[in-house]
């Protein structure tokens, strides 16, 4: 069984940073790409960023490139994300995910965690 576990989110205030975690188990984790997407309350998921299996490169939503780093440790079994010169349209539930596709605008991440809340707030 898949299972994906986030950490890390929390209150920041604009400018700030935080760091996100995903430790995933139930798969051979250093085959998969791995993303993070995210959700505000009454929107459809926004894709974040996807990592590629292995050394595989990195890439970013035009929102966040500059600003957040995406990084995996294949011997740790963990994701994470450093959100850096955060915004507060940042503000959203984050999820790690596995298999994630886009359509256009439409993400399926239908293998994803329980996400971690990110608040950017004065």
């Amino acid at each position: 069984e898949v299972q994906l576990l986030e950490s890390g989110g929390g209150l920041a205030e604009p400018g700030g940073s935080l760091r996100l975690s995903c430790t995933a188990s139930g798969f051979t984790f250093a085959r998969y790409p791995m993303s993070w997407v995210r959700q505000t309350p009454g929107k459809g998921l926004e894709w974040v960023s996807t990592i590629g299996a292995g050394r595989g490169t990195e890439s970013y939503a035009d929102s966040v490139k500059g600003r957040f780093t995406l990084n995996r440790d294949d011997a740790k079994n963990t994701l994470s994300l450093e959100l850096n010169s955060l915004k507060i349209v940042d503000t959203a539930m984050y999820y790690c995910g596995k298999d994630v596709q886009t359509v256009g605008t439409v993400v399926n991440a239908s293998q994803r965690g329980q996400g971690t809340q990110v608040t950017v707030s004065l």
